[in-house]
């Protein structure tokens, strides 16, 4: 019996050396992946291995004393319970006045700035992203400190009665609280979370858009059915970035903070250091292993911290980010 011709075309053998550029690259790749995760690893490792001996020694609450003391290295007393708490309040703070901000900055840019205002605003904002950490905290010490205090002591008598503005372990006079170094980083971290929101704003699917305005929704509508649903994840990402740089900043909440010798209230009015603040404060002192340890073991925390809240995220945009 004849057989028909089959009609389907040849397949053509992949050339030798596209096989060989192929393992190259995905090597290559692959290698890339595996150093940023064991470069991770390493400093997670070092970390932890500097930071045992001087826990093992310490004579306090890692956790739950408020001591920070290492100059006597036969007797150290540290925890980091006001480092924590200084530390997730400024953060959480600057996130709040931010993130609505932010968003809102990038839903005016994207769907209601005209294009002539829309790019020359945008990069003013970017621009924030330039200025460095030192000047944001002279700014927040001698400009921004004063104009809050008459907001602080309004909400300090109007609403003491809420832990969150009761009365903190520094005055109010002069502005050198949480509440002034959470609006600084606020400011610092709005670049980025404008940035993200705007370009995950801009990916929003133009029949999406079109189908929105054919079933009559006004702009505002638009905006909440469309543009919003699809960047959220984007929003979140964009918030989880902001709030990394707020957790680790250093100079300028050391600059803009007040000390204070007593426990912290979990007061917006508290004073103290943040864990990079205070590790950055000592970074002088770091000549004895165990003293140098105490300082690192906060370190590692703050570096566990952040990897929490980059899981947090993750999960809160559902594994993914849009566009």
């Amino acid at each position: 019996m004849s057989s028909e011709p089959s009609t389907e075309p040849a397949k053509k053998a992949r050339p030798a050396h596209s096989n060989r550029a192929e393992i190259i690259f995905r090597s290559l790749a692959t290698a890339a992946g595996a150093t940023i995760v064991a470069a991770i690893a390493l400093i997670a490792l070092f970390l932890l291995i500097r930071a045992v001996p001087s826990v093992m020694a310490n004579d306090a609450n890692f956790f739950t004393s408020t001591e920070f003391n290492t100059s006597n290295a036969d007797n150290l007393r540290f925890g980091i319970r006001d480092l924590f708490m200084v530390t997730v309040l400024s953060s959480i703070f600057a996130l709040v006045i931010a993130v609505p901000i932010g968003v809102g900055i990038a839903l005016f840019l994207t769907h209601y700035a005209p294009k002539l205002l829309a790019r020359p605003f945008a990069t003013l904002v970017d621009l924030l992203a330039a200025v460095p950490s030192i000047v944001f905290g002279l700014w927040g010490f001698l400009v921004l400190a004063p104009q809050l205090e008459p907001a602080q002591k309004f909400l300090n008598e109007k609403l003491g009665w809420f832990f969150l503005f009761s009365d903190g372990n520094v005055s109010i006079a002069g502005g050198g609280t949480i509440f002034t170094a959470g609006v600084v980083l606020a400011v610092m971290i709005l670049p980025i979370i404008t940035s993200v929101s705007r370009e995950v704003f801009n990916l929003t699917p133009p029949a999406h858009i079109e189908a929105a305005h054919a079933l009559g929704a006004t702009k505002w509508e638009m905006v909440r059915m469309t543009v919003l649903p699809y960047g959220r994840s984007g929003v979140i990402a964009g918030s989880m970035l902001g709030l990394g740089r707020a957790l680790g900043e250093t100079i300028a909440v050391l600059v803009v903070l007040r000390t204070s010798a007593q426990a912290g209230h979990w007061s917006v009015f508290d004073g103290g250091y943040t864990f990079a603040s205070k590790i950055a404060s000592a970074a002088s002192e770091f000549s004895s292993p165990l003293p140098t340890g105490a300082y690192i073991a906060a370190g590692f925390v703050l570096f566990a911290l952040t990897f929490v809240v980059n899981a947090l995220a993750r999960l809160a945009a559902g594994g993914r980010v849009n566009g």
